[in-house]
């Protein structure tokens, strides 16, 4: 599972760790992410995210 980074403020999504306190469970990969999350950190899309 691949992990990714916002581009804007560097926040890593750790597919392993998932983002539990937004409704993401651990072991949830990238591609699997609602469209409608957003980053946990700056509230940019999903679509501001690149792989690491």
């Amino acid at each position: 599972m691949k992990k990714y980074v916002c581009e804007v403020c560097g926040y890593e999504y750790d597919p392993a760790n998932g983002d539990p306190d937004n409704g993401v469970a651990a072991g949830t990969d990238f591609e699997k992410v609602d469209a409608s999350w957003v980053c946990p950190i700056c509230g940019a899309p999903k679509s501001q995210f690149s792989a690491e």
